[in-house]
């Protein structure tokens, strides 16, 4: 039987845990996610936990932040003035922003904290510092 080496594509289904075991994100309810090992789309840990397993095997693997999304950069939080942000946006503590970057790009940010003049925004990832738990189910290797 073949098992995964690390370069395939491959079809799975995921549920991915906080240590605190609230689901943050799944697949078994929509179409399973398949994907090109090698190619950098995914967190090296969740890649890594993929390696040597066999179609319809399930498991279970701890992903350390180091391997997930990291540890939270302080340098990732941003003070921004009040009277940069558009009129119409009426800031909250854990609302999502979107920034665009001098070529275009757009960047995910986060309201951290809200002040009478400014807030603080956080560009980390959402998971940065954190502990993951995945459920993982290989369907398919091609």
């Amino acid at each position: 039987m073949s098992q995964v080496t690390g370069n395939e594509t491959v079809k799975i289904h995921y549920t991915g845990k906080l240590n605190n075991g609230q689901v943050f994100d799944s697949s078994v309810k929509r179409e399973p996610l398949e994907v090109k090992l090698g190619e950098g789309r995914l967190i090296p840990g969740f890649e890594k936990g993929l390696v040597n397993m066999q179609v319809n095997e399930k498991k279970t693997i701890t992903i350390p932040k180091e391997e997930a999304y990291g540890e939270v950069q302080k340098a990732l939080f941003q003070k921004i003035p009040s009277e940069n942000l558009p009129p119409e946006i009426k800031p909250e503590i854990g609302m999502g922003l979107v920034s665009k970057n001098p070529d275009g790009s757009e960047r995910q940010l986060r309201v951290a904290d809200v002040k009478e003049d400014f807030i603080i925004v956080d560009a980390n990832h959402p998971l940065a510092g954190q502990d993951l738990t995945f459920e993982l189910e290989l369907l398919d290797i091609k």
